[in-house]
């Protein structure tokens, strides 16, 4: 991409405050942006080559939205998480194994988006943001949902085609949580926590693809309890 081409993006941002740049085969954060810090409250530099994400991006105090989906990140820096007015992060279909140890400095932090990485486990960084509301982790290597789960905040977590076949009953903990997306896992019906069921706030469970039958699922003790949770929410949006 030309010099003169990336000036004229620059110069918009500078008015608009966002900052678009997809498909351009950029290797690298635009070093141009730096002029910007006090500028930009959205960064998308999705479908990329890019495999580092420098310091400066934590010099960004104003951004609210950052997606770098589809590029080639395997680590974020730790001065990511000085984005204390951060409230969508979109790293889709990167080769993220973990997320910084500091990622729980993202006090504003609303949507987070990972799917398509190589995370091994549920980030337990996650727990510590009083504001996220929706989490995607689909299509990543997690095989089991800790303890630490029952201190989640969201009311939506996606765990969507990973190879999870354990869950602490703790997931039933979740106060706010409403739709848990489990499809396409490796989950015996036996592993299933029934307290999903009876006890929990989720009004929505999709558990396609596993390694039972949905109408077992239909037969077990709290499933009715389940349901009146369905309906209503169901009737609420209609």
């Amino acid at each position: 991409m030309g010099n003169s081409a990336l000036r004229a993006h620059v110069e918009t941002a500078q008015k608009t405050g966002v900052f678009q740049l997809k498909d351009r085969g950029l290797t690298e954060f635009p070093a141009e942006l730096q002029k910007l810090t006090s500028n930009l409250r959205t960064i998308d530099l999705s479908n990329n080559k890019i495999e580092n994400l420098p310091p400066v991006v934590g010099k960004f105090t104003l951004l609210k939205s950052l997606s770098l989906n589809s590029n080639k990140l395997t680590v974020l820096p730790d001065e990511l998480c000085n984005l204390k007015k951060l409230e969508t992060l979109s790293l889709n279909n990167n080769h993220l194994r973990e997320l910084p140890p500091t990622f729980g400095q993202l006090s504003a932090l609303k949507t987070l988006s990972l799917s398509g990485n190589q995370l091994g486990a549920l980030p337990p960084q996650l727990c510590g943001l009083r504001h996220l509301d929706v989490v995607d982790l689909s299509k990543n290597q997690i095989r089991s949902i800790p303890d630490l789960v029952g201190e989640l905040q969201v009311i939506e977590l996606n765990l969507n085609q990973n190879q999870i076949s354990q869950i602490s009953v703790r997931i039933s903990c979740c106060p706010h949580l409403k739709v848990l997306r489990l499809e396409e896992n490796c989950l015996e019906l036996s592993m299933l926590p029934q307290s999903i069921l009876s006890d929990s706030q989720i009004c929505l469970l999709a558990v396609e693809g596993n390694l039972f039958e949905i109408k077992k699922l239909r037969e077990l003790e709290g499933y009715d309890k389940y349901m009146e949770r369905f309906t209503a929410t169901k009737k609420k949006f209609a």
